[in-house]
């Protein structure tokens, strides 16, 4: 298979990392939200000397991070143009998919009778909870229950998801994944139907000790067209899911998943694969950004892990080859400082890396997050059977 500049692409979604002045903001409640940009006030300055060598600093304003006058990538700010703020829509727009109908919500009613009834009777367990909370809250809220009766726990939240958190002391992880497959069918359901369902294992023995496993899993909708993955794997190339990509896409036109604990875990089996040989994408999603410190509204923790990622980060692009480009982006955004628990809509911010990169560009504010999937078909040459335009030609190798 022959590829225009660059062998191997590693795509890392930094989950949730918005940059803020989304034109469009107003329209989800979300005027003034900016994840880094509050996370660097909330922490007196942001300490993440790669990413600010790479262009940060140049794609707004942010405490600690400085504007470099000669950055080492290319760097872009990228504008959503589906109409929602959740992880399906960011990742589905990245590779080609835009959505005009937004994912349906539960958010203000819970889910109905009929299904959860029909849930009920379906898996031999009752419910409890069905409403919008936070994945710790409810634990809280219900943990002890769960251990004295055997009801499962589901709740949603402003995302299109049905969530359902299990004891693993009490409900073994295979029939966890069996309910969620059996909500996930009846979930198919038009005037039901949601984006994903979610196992959330968990452990402890009472209030303020429970606490989630890295066992989870999403039982996600097909995308409902062919993505630029397809054209990579039937293209036989390499498309290497790293964390909850895979679910995030179904496994369609995955070639190898691999799972990840935390984001940490998630950076480690980065930088280990760097050091094999593929032809292709590796594709990662670190998702503690968003499900351990966004919706939890931790600012200095958030904080904290975009600075620790940022030290793993020097030792990728340490191991990457000179025919090797990174990507770094974000899905949507969390904005840890603001109101409610929900995702924020933002911009998003786009950093191309290679070390043999010719010139560096800032590129300013670009439509639609498929410029990204659109610029890593136009390198392997195969269809992009979707929107977004390649940013190629910006992103060139010395020869």
């Amino acid at each position: 298979m022959s590829y225009k500049e660059y062998k191997r692409v590693f795509l890392i979604v930094c989950d949730s990392m918005g940059i803020g002045n989304a034109e469009d903001a107003a329209k989800f409640g979300d005027e003034g939200a900016n994840t880094i940009g509050h996370i660097a006030q909330a922490k007196n300055g942001l300490y993440v000397e790669n990413m600010e060598g790479l262009g940060l600093g140049n794609l707004g304003d942010f405490m600690g991070i400085h504007k470099v006058p000669h950055q080492l990538g290319t760097t872009a700010a990228l504008r959503e143009v589906s109409n929602g703020k959740d992880t399906m829509t960011g990742h589905w727009e990245m590779m080609g998919l835009k959505i005009d109908k937004p994912f349906q919500t539960f958010t203000d009613t819970g889910f109905p009778d009929e299904f959860i009834k029909l849930f009920e009777e379906k898996t031999g367990r009752k419910c409890v909870g069905n409403y919008a909370e936070s994945g710790t809250v409810i634990l809280d809220k219900f943990g002890e229950h769960q251990l004295e009766t055997g009801d499962w726990i589901v709740y949603t939240s402003a995302d299109s998801v049905f969530q359902i958190a299990a004891n693993e002391e009490i409900i073994p992880l295979d029939e966890l994944y069996k309910a969620c497959e059996i909500a996930r069918e009846l979930l198919m359901k038009a005037e039901w139907k949601v984006g994903r369902v979610i196992a959330r294992p968990f452990v402890g023995h009472k209030k303020g000790e429970f606490k989630r496993t890295p066992h989870r899993h999403d039982y996600a909708l097909k995308p409902f067209g062919r993505t630029v993955l397809n054209s990579l794997k039937d293209n036989g190339l390499d498309v290497v899911g790293v964390g909850k990509i895979p679910d995030i896409f179904v496994n369609e036109g995955i070639t190898e998943g691999i799972h990840t604990d935390d984001n940490t875990d998630g950076m480690m089996k980065t930088i280990e694969l760097a050091k094999k040989e593929q032809e292709g994408l590796i594709f990662v999603n670190l998702v503690d950004f968003d499900a351990v410190y966004g919706h939890r509204r931790n600012a200095i923790g958030y904080g904290d892990a975009i600075e620790l990622f940022d030290k793993q980060l020097d030792e990728l692009m340490r191991n990457m080859h000179d025919d090797d480009l990174l990507m770094i982006t974000a899905d949507h955004g969390n904005d840890p400082t603001w109101k409610g628990t929900d995702h924020t809509r933002e911009h998003v911010p786009l950093l191309m890396y290679s070390k043999s990169l010719a010139h560096p560009e800032k590129l300013g504010i670009l439509d639609s997050y498929a410029v990204i999937g659109a610029t890593i078909a136009d390198n392997f040459n195969v269809e992009n059977p979707g929107i977004g335009y390649s940013l190629l030609d910006k992103v060139v190798r010395t020869r």
